[in-house]
Protein backbone atom coordinates (compact mmCIF):
# COMPACT_ATOMS: atom_id res chain seq x y z
CA UNK A 1 0.00 0.00 0.00
CA UNK A 2 1.53 3.34 -1.05
CA UNK A 3 2.14 6.32 1.16
CA UNK A 4 -0.82 8.61 1.74
CA UNK A 5 0.00 12.11 0.60
CA UNK A 6 -0.83 14.91 3.02
CA UNK A 7 -0.97 18.28 1.28
CA UNK A 8 0.21 21.39 3.09
CA UNK A 9 0.81 25.04 2.31
CA UNK A 10 4.28 25.50 0.82
CA UNK A 11 4.15 29.23 0.07
CA UNK A 12 1.84 32.23 0.32
CA UNK A 13 2.14 35.24 -1.98
CA UNK A 14 0.28 38.54 -1.82
CA UNK A 15 0.23 40.94 -4.80
CA UNK A 16 -0.59 44.43 -3.46
CA UNK A 17 -0.50 46.14 -6.89
CA UNK A 18 -2.19 44.34 -9.76
CA UNK A 19 0.33 42.93 -12.27
CA UNK A 20 3.38 43.90 -10.18
CA UNK A 21 5.60 41.57 -8.16
CA UNK A 22 4.23 39.70 -5.20
CA UNK A 23 5.40 39.48 -1.61
CA UNK A 24 6.15 36.04 -0.20
CA UNK A 25 4.92 35.89 3.40
CA UNK A 26 4.84 33.46 6.31
CA UNK A 27 1.15 34.10 6.92
CA UNK A 28 -1.68 36.12 5.42
CA UNK A 29 -5.05 37.07 6.93
CA UNK A 30 -8.07 36.96 4.68
CA UNK A 31 -9.98 40.23 4.31
CA UNK A 32 -13.50 39.95 5.73
CA UNK A 33 -16.03 42.21 4.04
CA UNK A 34 -19.30 42.79 5.87
CA UNK A 35 -22.74 42.07 4.45
CA UNK A 36 -26.23 41.69 5.90
CA UNK A 37 -27.44 38.12 6.02
CA UNK A 38 -30.66 38.47 4.03
CA UNK A 39 -31.30 34.73 4.21
CA UNK A 40 -31.47 35.18 7.97
CA UNK A 41 -33.90 38.09 7.50
CA UNK A 42 -36.09 35.99 5.23
CA UNK A 43 -36.23 33.13 7.72
CA UNK A 44 -37.13 35.50 10.55
CA UNK A 45 -39.84 37.21 8.49
CA UNK A 46 -41.38 33.85 7.65
CA UNK A 47 -41.48 32.77 11.28
CA UNK A 48 -42.69 36.11 12.67
CA UNK A 49 -44.74 37.90 9.97
CA UNK A 50 -46.54 40.16 12.47
CA UNK A 51 -43.32 41.91 13.53
CA UNK A 52 -42.85 45.35 12.03
CA UNK A 53 -39.06 45.08 12.09
CA UNK A 54 -36.56 42.27 11.75
CA UNK A 55 -33.15 41.84 13.32
CA UNK A 56 -30.24 41.34 10.99
CA UNK A 57 -26.85 39.73 11.24
CA UNK A 58 -23.65 41.21 9.87
CA UNK A 59 -21.60 38.34 8.45
CA UNK A 60 -18.36 38.48 6.50
CA UNK A 61 -16.96 36.99 3.34
CA UNK A 62 -13.54 37.61 1.92
CA UNK A 63 -12.31 39.65 -1.03
CA UNK A 64 -8.95 37.86 -0.79
CA UNK A 65 -5.86 38.08 1.38
CA UNK A 66 -5.38 41.44 3.04
CA UNK A 67 -3.59 43.88 0.70
CA UNK A 68 -3.93 41.55 -2.30
CA UNK A 69 -4.74 43.41 -5.55
CA UNK A 70 -5.88 46.40 -3.49
CA UNK A 71 -4.06 48.78 -5.84
CA UNK A 72 -3.99 49.06 -9.62
CA UNK A 73 -2.24 51.23 -12.20
CA UNK A 74 -4.56 52.83 -14.75
CA UNK A 75 -4.15 54.92 -17.90
CA UNK A 76 -5.63 58.36 -18.62
CA UNK A 77 -9.01 56.72 -19.33
CA UNK A 78 -8.99 54.80 -16.05
CA UNK A 79 -8.38 51.42 -17.67
CA UNK A 80 -6.07 48.94 -16.02
CA UNK A 81 -2.45 48.43 -17.02
CA UNK A 82 -1.21 44.83 -16.84
CA UNK A 83 1.84 42.88 -17.93
CA UNK A 84 -0.10 41.74 -20.98
CA UNK A 85 0.54 45.18 -22.48
CA UNK A 86 3.27 46.53 -20.16
CA UNK A 87 5.55 43.58 -19.30
CA UNK A 88 7.99 45.84 -17.43
CA UNK A 89 5.47 45.87 -14.55
CA UNK A 90 6.97 42.47 -13.69
CA UNK A 91 10.02 44.37 -12.40
CA UNK A 92 8.10 46.61 -9.99
CA UNK A 93 8.87 45.46 -6.44
CA UNK A 94 6.57 46.08 -3.49
CA UNK A 95 7.46 46.28 0.19
CA UNK A 96 4.98 46.44 3.06
CA UNK A 97 5.72 46.58 6.80
CA UNK A 98 6.26 43.04 8.10
CA UNK A 99 3.55 43.58 10.69
CA UNK A 100 1.04 44.32 7.91
CA UNK A 101 0.42 40.57 7.66
CA UNK A 102 -0.36 40.11 11.35
CA UNK A 103 -3.90 38.97 12.09
CA UNK A 104 -4.75 42.17 13.93
CA UNK A 105 -2.92 45.26 12.71
CA UNK A 106 -3.95 48.71 11.60
CA UNK A 107 -1.60 51.13 9.85
CA UNK A 108 -0.50 54.31 11.56
CA UNK A 109 -0.06 57.66 9.85
CA UNK A 110 3.60 56.70 9.26
CA UNK A 111 2.91 53.28 7.71
CA UNK A 112 3.65 53.09 4.01
CA UNK A 113 4.10 50.84 1.00
CA UNK A 114 7.47 51.23 -0.72
CA UNK A 115 7.63 50.71 -4.49
CA UNK A 116 10.85 50.18 -6.43
CA UNK A 117 11.67 49.64 -10.10
CA UNK A 118 14.83 49.70 -12.27
CA UNK A 119 16.06 53.23 -12.93
CA UNK A 120 13.62 54.76 -10.44
CA UNK A 121 14.00 56.08 -6.93
CA UNK A 122 11.78 54.50 -4.26
CA UNK A 123 8.18 55.66 -4.07
CA UNK A 124 6.47 55.74 -0.69
CA UNK A 125 2.69 55.44 -0.60
CA UNK A 126 0.87 55.92 2.70
CA UNK A 127 -1.29 53.02 3.84
CA UNK A 128 -3.75 55.52 5.30
CA UNK A 129 -6.93 55.91 3.26
CA UNK A 130 -6.58 58.64 0.63
CA UNK A 131 -9.23 61.37 0.51
CA UNK A 132 -9.35 61.97 -3.23
CA UNK A 133 -11.46 59.82 -5.55
CA UNK A 134 -11.24 59.14 -9.27
CA UNK A 135 -14.25 58.03 -11.32
CA UNK A 136 -14.58 55.64 -14.27
CA UNK A 137 -11.89 53.18 -13.21
CA UNK A 138 -12.27 49.84 -14.96
CA UNK A 139 -10.95 46.31 -14.70
CA UNK A 140 -12.42 43.92 -17.25
CA UNK A 141 -16.22 44.16 -17.08
CA UNK A 142 -16.33 46.22 -13.87
CA UNK A 143 -16.17 49.99 -13.62
CA UNK A 144 -16.56 52.32 -10.68
CA UNK A 145 -14.76 54.82 -8.50
CA UNK A 146 -11.44 54.31 -6.72
CA UNK A 147 -9.22 56.13 -4.26
CA UNK A 148 -6.51 58.22 -5.95
CA UNK A 149 -2.99 57.89 -4.55
CA UNK A 150 -2.05 61.34 -5.77
CA UNK A 151 0.23 63.29 -8.09
CA UNK A 152 3.56 61.92 -6.86
CA UNK A 153 2.54 58.31 -7.50
CA UNK A 154 1.03 59.29 -10.85
CA UNK A 155 4.24 61.00 -11.95
CA UNK A 156 6.37 58.03 -10.78
CA UNK A 157 4.40 55.44 -12.74
CA UNK A 158 4.03 57.73 -15.76
CA UNK A 159 7.81 58.08 -15.93
CA UNK A 160 8.41 54.36 -15.47
CA UNK A 161 5.83 53.15 -17.98
CA UNK A 162 6.34 56.05 -20.37
CA UNK A 163 2.60 56.74 -20.57
CA UNK A 164 0.15 58.77 -18.51
CA UNK A 165 -0.66 56.69 -15.42
CA UNK A 166 -2.25 56.88 -12.01
CA UNK A 167 -2.12 54.57 -8.99
CA UNK A 168 -5.57 53.87 -7.56
CA UNK A 169 -6.77 51.91 -4.56
CA UNK A 170 -9.96 49.89 -4.23
CA UNK A 171 -12.47 51.61 -1.96
CA UNK A 172 -14.32 48.80 -0.22
CA UNK A 173 -16.32 51.37 1.77
CA UNK A 174 -18.18 52.58 -1.32
CA UNK A 175 -17.53 50.04 -4.08
CA UNK A 176 -18.43 46.40 -4.65
CA UNK A 177 -17.05 44.13 -7.34
CA UNK A 178 -18.83 40.79 -7.59
CA UNK A 179 -17.29 37.59 -8.87
CA UNK A 180 -18.76 35.88 -11.93
CA UNK A 181 -22.20 34.65 -10.78
CA UNK A 182 -22.02 31.70 -13.17
CA UNK A 183 -19.23 30.27 -11.00
CA UNK A 184 -19.36 32.02 -7.61
CA UNK A 185 -22.58 33.89 -6.93
CA UNK A 186 -22.56 36.13 -3.87
CA UNK A 187 -18.79 36.54 -3.55
CA UNK A 188 -16.65 39.66 -3.93
CA UNK A 189 -13.17 40.58 -5.08
CA UNK A 190 -11.09 43.73 -5.55
CA UNK A 191 -8.75 44.24 -8.53
CA UNK A 192 -7.93 40.57 -9.18
CA UNK A 193 -8.82 39.31 -12.65
CA UNK A 194 -11.79 37.17 -11.60
CA UNK A 195 -11.71 35.56 -8.17
CA UNK A 196 -10.15 36.31 -4.76
CA UNK A 197 -7.70 33.37 -4.47
CA UNK A 198 -5.62 31.20 -6.80
CA UNK A 199 -4.13 27.87 -5.70
CA UNK A 200 -1.54 25.73 -7.52
CA UNK A 201 0.39 22.66 -6.40
CA UNK A 202 4.14 22.28 -6.64
CA UNK A 203 3.54 18.86 -8.18
CA UNK A 204 1.75 20.54 -11.09
CA UNK A 205 4.67 22.93 -11.64
CA UNK A 206 7.11 20.01 -11.58
CA UNK A 207 4.99 18.15 -14.14
CA UNK A 208 4.96 21.17 -16.46
CA UNK A 209 8.71 21.60 -16.11
CA UNK A 210 9.26 18.04 -17.26
CA UNK A 211 7.83 19.12 -20.63
CA UNK A 212 9.89 22.31 -20.94
CA UNK A 213 13.36 22.89 -22.30
CA UNK A 214 13.91 25.82 -19.94
CA UNK A 215 12.64 25.30 -16.39
CA UNK A 216 10.34 27.96 -14.93
CA UNK A 217 9.64 28.99 -11.31
CA UNK A 218 6.22 29.11 -9.71
CA UNK A 219 6.02 32.91 -9.99
CA UNK A 220 4.98 32.56 -13.65
CA UNK A 221 1.53 31.51 -12.47
CA UNK A 222 1.04 34.22 -9.82
CA UNK A 223 -0.71 31.95 -7.32
CA UNK A 224 -1.64 33.13 -3.84
CA UNK A 225 -1.37 29.66 -2.31
CA UNK A 226 1.09 26.97 -3.38
CA UNK A 227 0.62 23.53 -1.86
CA UNK A 228 2.91 20.50 -1.77
CA UNK A 229 2.38 16.86 -0.85
CA UNK A 230 -0.17 16.01 -3.53
CA UNK A 231 -0.04 14.48 -7.00
CA UNK A 232 0.32 16.73 -10.06
CA UNK A 233 -2.92 18.50 -10.98
CA UNK A 234 -4.78 17.09 -7.98
CA UNK A 235 -6.15 20.58 -7.43
CA UNK A 236 -8.10 20.28 -10.70
CA UNK A 237 -10.51 17.91 -8.97
CA UNK A 238 -10.83 19.61 -5.58
CA UNK A 239 -14.25 21.18 -5.03
CA UNK A 240 -13.94 22.05 -1.36
CA UNK A 241 -10.88 22.18 0.86
CA UNK A 242 -10.01 23.26 4.37
CA UNK A 243 -6.74 25.06 5.13
CA UNK A 244 -6.26 25.04 8.86
CA UNK A 245 -9.80 26.05 9.93
CA UNK A 246 -10.78 28.00 6.81
CA UNK A 247 -13.02 26.42 4.18
CA UNK A 248 -12.45 27.29 0.51
CA UNK A 249 -14.55 26.37 -2.48
CA UNK A 250 -13.02 25.69 -5.89
CA UNK A 251 -15.02 27.56 -8.49
CA UNK A 252 -13.18 27.40 -11.80
CA UNK A 253 -9.98 26.10 -13.37
CA UNK A 254 -7.76 29.08 -14.13
CA UNK A 255 -7.38 29.79 -17.85
CA UNK A 256 -3.94 31.23 -18.54
CA UNK A 257 -3.02 34.21 -20.66
CA UNK A 258 0.12 35.81 -22.09
CA UNK A 259 1.37 36.78 -18.63
CA UNK A 260 2.55 33.23 -17.87
CA UNK A 261 5.02 33.53 -20.77
CA UNK A 262 6.71 36.59 -19.19
CA UNK A 263 9.86 35.96 -17.18
CA UNK A 264 9.18 37.75 -13.89
CA UNK A 265 12.87 38.51 -13.39
CA UNK A 266 13.59 39.96 -16.84
CA UNK A 267 10.16 40.97 -18.20
CA UNK A 268 10.99 39.10 -21.42
CA UNK A 269 8.32 36.85 -22.94
CA UNK A 270 8.89 33.35 -24.30
CA UNK A 271 5.93 31.56 -25.96
CA UNK A 272 7.29 28.06 -25.18
CA UNK A 273 5.11 27.68 -22.08
CA UNK A 274 1.78 28.29 -23.80
CA UNK A 275 2.71 26.06 -26.73
CA UNK A 276 3.69 23.29 -24.30
CA UNK A 277 0.53 23.61 -22.21
CA UNK A 278 -1.55 23.30 -25.38
CA UNK A 279 -0.24 19.74 -25.65
CA UNK A 280 -1.72 18.48 -22.38
CA UNK A 281 -3.54 21.29 -20.53
CA UNK A 282 -5.86 22.66 -23.21
CA UNK A 283 -9.63 22.96 -22.93
CA UNK A 284 -9.94 20.47 -25.79
CA UNK A 285 -8.24 17.83 -23.61
CA UNK A 286 -9.45 18.79 -20.12
CA UNK A 287 -13.00 19.81 -21.01
CA UNK A 288 -14.02 17.45 -23.82
CA UNK A 289 -17.72 18.18 -23.35
CA UNK A 290 -17.32 21.87 -24.09
CA UNK A 291 -16.60 23.72 -27.30
CA UNK A 292 -12.82 24.38 -27.47
CA UNK A 293 -11.76 28.03 -27.25
CA UNK A 294 -8.02 27.50 -27.47
CA UNK A 295 -7.50 28.06 -23.75
CA UNK A 296 -4.98 26.38 -21.45
CA UNK A 297 -5.42 25.82 -17.72
CA UNK A 298 -3.16 25.86 -14.69
CA UNK A 299 -4.36 26.27 -11.11
CA UNK A 300 -7.69 26.49 -9.33
CA UNK A 301 -9.63 29.64 -8.46
CA UNK A 302 -11.03 29.73 -4.93
CA UNK A 303 -13.47 31.61 -2.76
CA UNK A 304 -13.57 31.59 1.04
CA UNK A 305 -16.84 29.86 1.93
CA UNK A 306 -17.05 30.56 5.65
CA UNK A 307 -19.28 33.34 6.93
CA UNK A 308 -17.14 35.09 9.49
CA UNK A 309 -18.87 36.48 12.54
CA UNK A 310 -15.74 37.27 14.55
CA UNK A 311 -13.76 35.43 17.17
CA UNK A 312 -11.98 32.81 15.07
CA UNK A 313 -8.59 33.01 13.41
CA UNK A 314 -8.80 33.94 9.72
CA UNK A 315 -5.13 33.46 8.83
CA UNK A 316 -3.48 31.04 6.40
CA UNK A 317 0.03 30.09 7.49
CA UNK A 318 3.01 28.40 5.92
CA UNK A 319 2.84 24.67 6.69
CA UNK A 320 -0.91 24.64 7.33
CA UNK A 321 -2.48 21.27 6.46
CA UNK A 322 -4.79 21.13 3.46
CA UNK A 323 -7.74 18.77 3.85
CA UNK A 324 -9.75 17.83 0.79
CA UNK A 325 -13.40 17.80 1.87
CA UNK A 326 -14.95 17.14 -1.51
CA UNK A 327 -13.63 16.31 -4.96
CA UNK A 328 -14.85 15.10 -8.34
CA UNK A 329 -13.54 12.34 -10.56
CA UNK A 330 -12.68 14.26 -13.72
CA UNK A 331 -11.89 17.75 -14.99
CA UNK A 332 -14.98 17.54 -17.19
CA UNK A 333 -17.08 17.09 -14.04
CA UNK A 334 -15.16 19.89 -12.31
CA UNK A 335 -16.21 22.29 -15.07
CA UNK A 336 -19.94 21.75 -14.48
Amino acid sequence: MGDILTPKVKSIVVYPIKSCRGISVLQAPVTPTGFISFSFLHCYATLFPSFGFYPYVILYRSTGFRWDRQWMIVNEKGRMYTQRVEPKLALVEIELPSEAFAEVWEPSSNSCMVIRAPGMGPLKVSLSRPRAMVDDVSVWEWSGSALDEGAQAAEWFSRYIGKTSRLVRFDSASQTRSTDPDYARGYKTMFSDQFPFLLISKGSLDAVNRHLKDQIPIDRFRANIVVEGCKPFSEDLWKEIKINKLTFGSVKLCSRCKMTTINQQTAVANPELTATLQGFRSDKILLPNKKPKGQVYMGQNLVWKDCYGGGNSIVVRLGDPVSVLRQVSSTAEAAT
